[in-house]
């Protein structure tokens, strides 16, 4: 058996929970997922100012923390995406706070070969269009707009870098699953065409990857979840014919049934029967869930089927700027006093002729959190003003920003709450999601 667990489901995630992890000792292996498409355009940026940048930053002051248990555990690996933009950067710092933590005998490996960028227009010229799997159209239309461009490479380099000594896998975008099919496969010795076992560990990865998720937040009946400000991260204990068992640290908070195990099961997925990742096609619908008691649920039966020929590309482009604001509005019949300090905003922005392209007025306790769901049952007497514009000139998003303080004083009364100054002008960068043959992207493994 093999116990993997997942200290993290996003980068901002927890910073306890990697270490708390590794301390309750039962763990072989920590996982670390750090990225989302936004993320990834985010590092590149930041790889596009400072060469040096382009990684998750929070993977090595949990790093930091985990120096001692890794000098304890001689045991215990690291699986972690937190490269991003960068990985060679980021297992060059990781190899630095581990001399310093004592832990020189620790092998990083990097995997690489997912960014398309460097590559991009020569696979556009030899006939790999990406089209947007969205809107069918070919990339040409933003080409001159990427700023990122990156496969979703398998399990398989992390295996190999496992095989060839690494004790700390250091990735750039992988499949959120790979980060634990890929230790699975090492342990167990399985083979790539062993779909059903490869479907196992999908389901193994895919339960634990958005962390606490699986262990009592998100929890429909999230009342029932014990303590859930001491939530504990997801554990995996897994077995060589495929068998699963999912839990959490002894004395942790939150709860792993059937309800927290199968609404992760089926949390972002777009066909349960044909869940497509780049090492199977898992099939969700085979998978058999059993309560066994004590926060502990097995899992059973997973199947699954060959791989597409494919790999799935994330691309992100600059796509204008956007800002937007809030205000308190109270009173009576404060939701329609809010409507119309929105539209107040927008035609003070046309009659300085920077009227944004789109826009958005909500009135946060009013209902439109979730439009036409839950509606109150009286007018409330206070509600917060959100409004949100995108554009593609900046100056018009920035005159937006400055037209929120005047209407304390000259909107109607019951206007408060800019406490704050004027809203942050961003950058907008879009997703463009395509695909790209297998065989024009290769996987790089090197132990640093």
């Amino acid at each position: 058996m093999v116990r993997i667990g997942n200290g993290g489901g996003f980068w901002g995630d927890s910073q306890d929970a990697p270490v708390e992890l590794a301390a309750s000792g039962h763990v072989d292996y920590l996982t670390l997922e750090y990225l989302a498409e936004l993320t990834m355009s985010i590092l590149a940026v930041q790889k596009q100012r400072d060469p040096t940048a382009g990684y998750a930053t929070d993977f090595l002051s949990a790093l930091e923390r985990l120096a001692p248990q890794l000098l304890a555990r001689k045991e215990l690996q690291i699986v972690t995406n937190a490269g991003g933009m960068n990985p060679a950067a980021c297992a060059g710092k990781a190899k630095e706070i581990l001399a310093r933590g004592g832990a020189t005998d620790r092998r990083v490996a990097v995997v690489a070969g997912d960014d398309l960028l460097p590559r991009l227009d020569a696979l556009i010229a030899a006939g790999h269009p990406f089209t947007n799997l969205d809107t069918g159209q070919p990339l040409t239309t933003v080409r001159d707009r990427v700023v990122s461009a990156n496969a979703y490479l398998g399990a398989q380099p992390i295996a190999q870098a496992l095989e060839r000594g690494a004790s700390i896998v250091i990735t750039g975008r992988v499949a959120d699953a790979a980060l634990t099919l890929g230790p699975a496969v090492f342990e167990f010795d399985w083979k790539w065409d062993d779909w059903d076992k490869l479907s196992a560990g999908v389901v193994a990865g895919h339960l634990i990857e958005c962390g606490a998720q699986a262990t009592g937040g998100l929890w429909i009946n999230w009342e029932e979840a014990a303590d859930l400000a001491n939530v504990g991260y997801p554990i995996v204990e897994m077995e060589a014919d495929g068998a699963i068992r999912l839990t959490k640290p002894a004395g942790t908070g939150g709860a792993v049934n059937i309800e927290t195990v199968s609404e992760q099961l089926l949390y972002e997925v777009g066909d349960p029967a044909a869940y497509l990742t780049p090492d199977v096609v898992a099939d969700f619908t085979s998978v058999r869930l059993k309560d066994l008691g004590n926060d502990v649920v097995e899992i059973r039966s997973a199947r699954g089927k060959p791989a597409t020929d494919t790999y799935k590309v994330s691309i992100a482009y600059r796509d204008g700027f956007a800002s937007s604001g809030t205000l308190l509005i109270f009173g009576q019949d404060a939701p329609a006093k809010a409507r119309q300090c929105g539209e107040m905003i927008l035609k003070r922005l046309k009659r300085a002729g920077a009227g944004p392209a789109q826009h958005l007025i909500e009135c946060l306790g009013a209902g439109d959190c979730v439009p036409r769901v839950v509606k109150a049952a009286a007018p409330p007497p206070e509600v917060v003003l959100r409004v949100a514009v995108r554009d593609p000139r900046k100056a018009v998003v920035e005159r937006f920003a400055k037209e929120f303080a005047p209407l304390v004083t000259s909107g109607p009364p019951g206007v408060t709450g800019y406490t704050t100054g004027r809203p942050a002008v961003r950058e907008v960068f879009a997703y463009w999601p395509a695909l790209v043959a297998k065989d024009v992207v290769s996987a790089v493994v090197e132990v640093v």
